[in-house]
């Protein structure tokens, strides 16, 4: 057994004796009966002498490792999303060069799954952009995309949010927008708990009447939707949401906080998964899923069902910040060998913060090699003059 003394919130380093890990296997060679991405993290190149704050440096071989590791477990890669810093450190021309690299490294897997985030942030934020620059960028990102073969999550755009005047702007910018796509497309609601900057989207401040808009967009170009991920972190609207999609339109859920009851579903239905807390509970996400297929709805929870508590700590306000918890299990797991981030995020979550997701982690039996971890907890605590 590992003993640790880890810092508290309010009071001394308290000792902490860890649990044994639990091996969850891999569902790659087994059929499952959900569809399910890891929105996976990018790994940085702390020697690179580039300002890190506006300069992304990344350790390409590294980045790429992560997502074999994904495929290696049978999930699929939901590329260039938010978890990889998009809009957030990872600029477009950075984001299409992953994107190629992901769409290449699929090619030694069969039937592996990967879509890739296409959005409008190549656009520079100025008052200036208009409807037409929205559908412009919308358009060129896609197209870029579409060139390597790449299937689309078709994501939220600040530019839109800020330019739109009501839920009019967006039927037109969507339509536009998928009009041209040679491949339908899974939608992109992302709440203004992980974007401060996408508040109001779909045209309207109250979530309901936004919903009505979003449902009401996928109904006009159904041919054009395969699905929608849906991140409001709010269990009964998911639900609600559900229930409406248009035929053969699926419910991807993006929802960090209830992801086993939403993936495990009612009477009505089930949601797809599209989620950010699979890059560092990939193990278990993937034998949990496994079980579900398998009709074993009990060892689907009980793998599931323990790692919540750490999916609400990483991803607790403010939300955007989840991804320092990501690439932090990342660097406890041996996945890299340091934990730096774009544009120094590993700053973003307090000492006491990473200590609580340390024990988390390790309840839900994610942390691999328990003495490595604890080595690593203690140098990141030496970096603040804790041990």
């Amino acid at each position: 057994m590992v003993t640790i003394r880890l810092p508290t919130r309010d009071g001394p380093l308290i000792p902490y004796t860890m649990g044994e890990p639990r091996f969850f296997g891999s569902a790659r060679h087994k059929k499952l009966n959900r569809i399910a991405f890891a929105a996976p993290h990018m790994v940085s190149d702390p020697f690179a002498a580039d300002n890190p704050w506006e300069n992304p440096a990344i350790a390409w071989d590294d980045t790429l490792a992560y997502r074999r590791y994904i495929w290696n477990l049978g999930l699929g890669v939901a590329e260039a999303m938010d978890t990889s810093h998009r809009g957030a450190g990872l600029d477009w021309p950075t984001a299409l060069k992953l994107i190629r690299r992901s769409i290449d490294a699929s090619q030694d897997y069969e039937n592996a799954l990967i879509f890739a985030g296409a959005g409008t942030d190549h656009l520079a934020p100025g008052s200036s952009t208009t409807l037409d620059d929205v559908i412009a960028g919308y358009e060129y990102q896609c197209g870029e995309i579409e060139k390597l073969g790449g299937r689309i999550v078709l994501m939220a755009s600040r530019g839109l949010a800020r330019v739109a005047r009501g839920p009019d702007d967006y039927h037109k910018v969507y339509a536009r927008v998928l009009s041209q796509l040679k491949e339908p497309v899974i939608l992109h609601w992302l709440g203004d708990m992980f974007d401060p900057l996408l508040k109001g989207y779909w045209g309207h401040q109250n979530l309901d009447q936004a919903m009505e808009v979003c449902l009401a967009v996928m109904a006009e170009n159904r041919p054009k939707v395969v699905g929608i991920k849906l991140s409001l972190l709010d269990k009964e609207r998911e639900e609600q949401m559900r229930r409406r999609l248009p035929s053969g339109v699926a419910m991807y859920t993006g929802d960090d906080f209830n992801y086993p009851d939403l993936i495990e579903g009612d009477e009505e239905g089930f949601s797809h998964a599209l989620l950010g807390i699979f890059d560092p509970i990939a193990p278990a996400a993937a034998a949990a899923l496994a079980a579900l297929a398998e009709g074993d709805r009990r060892a689907f929870h009980d793998i599931l069902d323990p790692t919540v508590p750490l999916a609400r700590h990483m991803f607790r306000a403010p939300t955007r910040f989840f991804k320092t918890g990501v690439v932090f299990m990342a660097y406890l797991n041996g996945h890299q060998d340091h934990f730096v981030m774009l544009g120094g995020q590993q700053s973003a979550r307090s000492l006491p913060h990473l200590a609580l997701l340390f024990r988390l982690a390790d309840q839900a039996g994610l942390l691999i090699d328990p003495e490595q971890a604890a080595d690593r907890m203690k140098k990141v605590m030496a970096v603040y003059g804790v041990g």
